[in-house]
C-alpha cells in the first residue's frame, strides 16, 4: 500500500453565476461533480461541501429595497428621534442600512463606539487615545470634542472617513443627524428613548441594558425586515444582520431556510456517488487581520446550516507534544509507530488532557467557514463553492 503524503486539500469550484430562482442544491452538485470529472479526483466519505451565504440568498430571491427599510423603520419609530448605535464601518453592510433608517426617521443621533467598531475597524488609533488621557469606556465625546481631540481620519484600507461618511448619507434625506461617541449603551438614553441598536454579537446584551435604564421602543438590526414589507426579502432570524449593499437602492439579505438546503445536497450527493458528504453554508469566517486589526465576523452566524457530521468541536491531539514529551526517547518509525497507536487510542473527549493543549477549541463550522471564506475569497475568484477533502484525517490514516 502506498503511504499517503497529502493531508487536507481545499479546491475552490467554479459554478455558473446565480440567479433567482435558480436551484442551488442541483447547481451545487453538477459543478462539484463537473469539478471532479475534469480535475480526476474522488469522492469520499467525509468529504466537505461548502457554499456560499451569498449564492443561496441569490438564488432565494432574498432582497429588499431602502424604501422596505425605511416602511418598517418607521413603522416601530414613527416620527420619534431614533438613536442608531454601534453600527459597524462598512460601506458594504451599513450604507444601505442608514440610507434607509434615514428615510424612515426624522432625527438621527448617531453613536459610534471607539476607538473602534465591534469588529475592529478603527475610528482613531488606542494610542492615540492614551496621548489625549481619554478613556473610552467612560468618556462620552460630542462630533466637535473628537475632531478638537483627533482630527479627520481616513480608514486605514477604504480611505473613508466614516464619520462624514454615515452622517452625509443620512443628510441626504434632509434629516438632521447628531454624532456622538461613547462605549455606554446607556449614553444614548439621555438623547431619545427610541433606539435602534446595529451590532451584530452584542446585540442581547446592548437591547437588554437599554430596557433596563429607561428604553421604551428598544429594536436591534434583527428587528427590521425580520417579516416581509410589501413582499419583500426578509430574514426571521437575523432580519438586516449580514446582509450586503447589491445596488444603490437595495440589499441582499442573509438567507432564509437553509437546512432543507444542505439536507438535500448531501442526499443528491448520495444518491449520485454513494458517498457521505457533509454540506455547510458559510458567511464570513472568524479570523483577523494583523494589520488592519478588523475580525472578518460581519455575519451573524459563521453558518446558518450544516450537516449533522459538522457538529461539535476538532478532537485532536499535539503531535509535538507527544514527540517532546509522552514519547522523547524515541526516533523514527518507533517514533512514528508510538504516536499513530496513541492517536488510535485517544479518549472521545480530550478536553483539559495536557496532549491536547495548543489545539484548537473552536466549533467545527467555525473553522471550516473561515478556510472556506479564505479560499473563496470576496472578489472575483468565481468560486462560491468550496470541496474540502482530508478534513478529518489524521496522522494515522
Amino acid at each position: 500500500m502506498l503511504e499517503r503524503v497529502v493531508g487536507t486539500v481545499v479546491r475552490g469550484i467554479r459554478c455558473p453565476i446565480i440567479n433567482q430562482g435558480d436551484s442551488i442544491e442541483e447547481i451545487t452538485v453538477d459543478s462539484v461533480l463537473k469539478a471532479s470529472e475534469i480535475e480526476g479526483f474522488k469522492i469520499n466519505d467525509k468529504d466537505i461541501v461548502t457554499l456560499t451565504e451569498s449564492i443561496v440568498a441569490r438564488a432565494q430571491g432574498n432582497y429588499a429595497t431602502i424604501d422596505h427599510i425605511a416602511k418598517d423603520v418607521h413603522a416601530k419609530f414613527g416620527d420619534d428621534t431614533v438613536g442608531v448605535i454601534f453600527p459597524i464601518l462598512s460601506r458594504n453592510r451599513f450604507s444601505n442600512c442608514l440610507r434607509g433608517i434615514a428615510k424612515g426617521a426624522k432625527k438621527i443621533v448617531l453613536m459610534l463606539s471607539y476607538p473602534s467598531d465591534e469588529v475592529g475597524n478603527q475610528l482613531v488609533d488606542i494610542d492615540a487615545l492614551d496621548e489625549k488621557g481619554i478613556n473610552p469606556w467612560t468618556d462620552v465625546l460630542t462630533e466637535k470634542q473628537f475632531r478638537d481631540h483627533f482630527g479627520y481620519i481616513k480608514h486605514t484600507f477604504t480611505g473613508v472617513d466614516y464619520i462624514e461618511y454615515y452622517k452625509s448619507l443620512v443628510e441626504e434625506y434632509g434629516i438632521e443627524c447628531d454624532v456622538i461617541f461613547s462605549n455606554s449603551p446607556k449614553t444614548i438614553l439621555a438623547y431619545t428613548k427610541s433606539v435602534l441598536t446595529c451590532d451584530v454579537h452584542t446585540r442581547v446584551r446592548t437591547k437588554r441594558i437599554l430596557k433596563a435604564h429607561g428604553g421604551e421602543k428598544i429594536y436591534g438590526l434583527d428587528n427590521i425586515l425580520s417579516a416581509s414589507i410589501d413582499g419583500s426579502g426578509f430574514n426571521e432570524d437575523y432580519g438586516l444582520l449580514g446582509s450586503n449593499k447589491s445596488t444603490d437602492e437595495g440589499v441582499k439579505l442573509f438567507p432564509r431556510n437553509c437546512q432543507p438546503v444542505v439536507d438535500k445536497i448531501q442526499q443528491m450527493l448520495q444518491q449520485k456517488t454513494g458517498k457521505n458528504v457533509e454540506v455547510m453554508v458559510y458567511g464570513d469566517g472568524a479570523f483577523k487581520d494583523p494589520v488592519g486589526k478588523i475580525w472578518e465576523l460581519a455575519d451573524p452566524v459563521v453558518s446558518p446550516a450544516y450537516t449533522p457530521g459538522l457538529d461539535g468541536t476538532p478532537n485532536e491531539v499535539k503531535l509535538k507534544y507527544l514527540a517532546d514529551n509522552n514519547f522523547a526517547d524515541l526516533r523514527g518509525e518507533e517514533l512514528q509507530e508510538a504516536i499513530s497507536k496513541f492517536i488510535d487510542n485517544k479518549e472521545d473527549d480530550l478536553v483539559g488532557a495536557m496532549e491536547a493543549q495548543g489545539t484548537t477549541p473552536r466549533k467545527l463550522t467555525d473553522l471550516v467557514g473561515s478556510l472556506s471564506d479564505l479560499t473563496s475569497g470576496s472578489g472575483d475568484k468565481g468560486t462560491p463553492i468550496v470541496f474540502i477533502q482530508g478534513y478529518f484525517d489524521n496522522y494515522t490514516k
